[in-house]
């Protein structure tokens, strides 16, 4: 019914879904907010303590509200169904977490993450292969299964995390995760062998603008890792059905670097002793926030960093066009 629906009104399908699902997350955010958990501030954060308080969360909302919207307004297919209960699954292990009085262990959380991943990695490989394109360039790549899954779960930790720990001021990690799914839009639509899956990524990128209403600087809603965990895990999901997951790097180059460092240095800490950043504090907006104050305030952060992917993304639109 819907996909006939699409087929005859999709003009009037997308219109209607747009409002419909951002009405939806906008009304669930004032009606569920004062029933999330509390938020307990984070001890060694730049102004970590400001959060204190608030309710977090908040990702269990948009979450379920974008899940409604593309079921309900795009042409969702079987395939498109198994990603977005993934994305489901990993905001619940996220909430989960939120609501737990002793935070989960990056043991429990990896281990969870890696049976989503393999689900994803199952999934693509049954409905889409293992080749992959470079934009309009006549050269692919088709990788052994194998291989393909490793890669997957590499690329699943990562968005995931580096999003996760991109999540530390107002607005942050909401606006560059829409900039980043911004440009993997352009970017399908553009080689024109895009997939009924654009219209899912339209739907995700409007529950994170309703949610930015309530996060916007100074904040009063959170999306906890019921939020940064499932944007992450969509993201990767993106990548792939994009056919150009490599894309991955530069559309999301300021998330990856700005969470990105901190895993690293932490790493290269607990493996090999060895701090390679002592003069770099991380993530990387804390550094800017606290050597940088008072020329990069919360918006200025904010602001800048959007800017620069902005940046970084439309050059690369214009190289993987050729």
């Amino acid at each position: 019914m819907i996909y006939h629906l699409f087929k005859q009104y999709p003009n009037v399908m997308l219109a209607l879904g747009i409002i419909f699902t951002f009405s939806i997350t906008f009304g669930g955010m004032v009606v569920f907010k004062d029933l999330l958990p509390a938020d307990m501030g984070r001890e060694f954060a730049v102004e970590g303590k400001l959060s204190k308080g608030k309710p977090k969360g908040a990702g269990i909302i948009f979450i379920l509200s974008f899940a409604l919207g593309a079921l309900l307004f795009a042409p969702v297919t079987i395939e498109h169904s198994i990603y977005i209960l993934l994305v489901i699954v990993e905001m619940i292990t996220g909430y989960l977490d939120d609501r737990s009085k002793m935070p989960w262990g990056r043991l429990k959380k990896g281990i969870l993450d890696l049976f989503v991943a393999l689900a994803l990695a199952f999934t693509y490989v049954h409905y889409n292969g293992t080749t992959f394109g470079f934009g309009n360039y006549e050269f692919t790549i088709t990788m052994p299964v194998w291989l393909f899954f490793v890669l997957s779960v590499i690329l699943v930790w990562a968005s995931v995390n580096v999003t996760n720990c991109a999540d530390g001021v107002d607005g942050l990690s909401g606006t560059l995760v829409v900039v980043t799914l911004l440009s993997f839009y352009i970017a399908d639509l553009t080689v024109e062998a895009y997939s009924q899956f654009v219209y899912v990524i339209m739907y995700f990128m409007i529950v994170i603008l309703a949610y930015l209403w309530f996060n916007a600087g100074p904040s009063i809603l959170l999306m906890g890792d019921a939020g940064s965990r499932a944007m992450g895990m969509f993201i990767s999901i993106v990548a792939l059905k994009s056919r150009f997951p490599f894309l991955y790097i530069p559309f999301a180059i300021v998330l990856i670097l700005d969470g990105g460092l901190g895993l690293f240095k932490i790493t290269c800490i607990k493996l090999f002793k060895w701090n390679p950043m002592k003069e770099l504090r991380t993530p990387l907006h804390d550094h800017v926030r606290k050597n940088l104050k008072p020329a990069w305030s919360n918006g200025q952060v904010v602001m800048r960093f959007a800017l620069l992917q902005m940046v970084i993304s439309i050059a690369f639109i214009y190289l993987f066009l050729r």
